[in-house]
């Protein structure tokens, strides 16, 4: 598509359009002649772009309907896109939680049968929650790996789970998978996880998240801290994660906060 005329380009942008929306991606796809009449273009020059759509992957034709849907590498550069857009607006969204909150914030994302924490703001305090950037954690025993699995069912659960040493936690972390999953339905009901010294004593944390465009759950919003100073705020903090956790989704949704995007923009412009 590279030696593609700017009208050629608009008609292809035009195309991926329409099958992109909600009326047609939900079926079967739809034919030359329909796309034709939605983007008021004539047939040929629909049929033409079509063609190099589906040479590039970004659409598939049916051999027997000849319906055409979106291609499965439009899905992957969609996801690709989603992960590069959440790093670029996690840093700020976790600046401004540790500015409400005062504690250290993380981004986290699911890493086998253990969480990897990928991004990480600190406040300027003296004790504070250590920081985890680049080391993995349990799912079992903590708010981020909670939250990962907001999505899974109970048999996936136990299946990821299967194996796991529950004793090698905190004193408060749950006895095995069964506890686990109790805690993980309470916790889908509030919208946000809370932990309280399950992972080692006297630490607290609570998480939230985070969604992509097809709203499955990508990364997790998280916040630990001693219990002597968060404990009794833990309810008003997992307010706030969830509040964080919902603004990226929000952007990475195509619903974007503006004033998130009038920051990250001035960000780039002062960079």
């Amino acid at each position: 598509m590279g030696q593609e005329s700017p009208t050629s380009l608009s008609r292809a942008i035009a195309i991926l359009g329409v099958l992109g929306s909600p009326e047609v991606s939900g079926g079967d796809g739809i034919g030359v002649v329909h796309i034709a009449r939605l983007v008021g273009r004539e047939k040929s020059q629909v049929s033409r772009a079509l063609k190099t759509l589906a040479e590039a992957g970004l659409v598939i034709r049916d051999p027997e309907s000849l319906r055409y849907r979106l291609g499965w590498r439009l899905f992957t550069l969609a996801a690709a896109a989603a992960d590069q857009h959440l790093l670029a607006l996690a840093p700020h969204v976790l600046r401004h939680l540790v500015a409400r909150v005062g504690e250290r914030a993380h981004l986290s994302v699911l890493d086998g049968t253990g969480v990897l924490t990928v991004l990480s703001q600190s406040p300027a305090r003296s004790v504070q929650a250590t920081g985890w950037v680049g080391g993995g954690t349990p799912l079992h025993c903590t708010s981020s790996g909670r939250a990962l699995l907001f999505d899974h069912t109970d048999a996936e659960v136990r299946a990821l789970l299967e194996g796991t040493d529950f004793t090698s936690a905190g004193p408060k972390a749950p006895a095995d998978v069964e506890e686990l999953l109790t805690r993980l339905r309470a916790a889908r009901r509030r919208g946000y996880a809370a932990v309280a010294e399950e992972f080692e004593p006297d630490l607290v944390g609570v998480a939230a998240p985070v969604r992509d465009f097809r709203g499955s759950v990508i990364a997790a919003v998280n916040i630990s801290a001693p219990k002597f100073r968060l404990g009794r705020a833990l309810t008003a903090a997992g307010h706030e994660v969830r509040a964080a956790a919902d603004r990226l989704t929000r952007s990475l949704t195509g619903a974007p906060d503006q004033s998130l995007a009038a920051t990250i923009s001035s960000l780039g412009r002062t960079s």
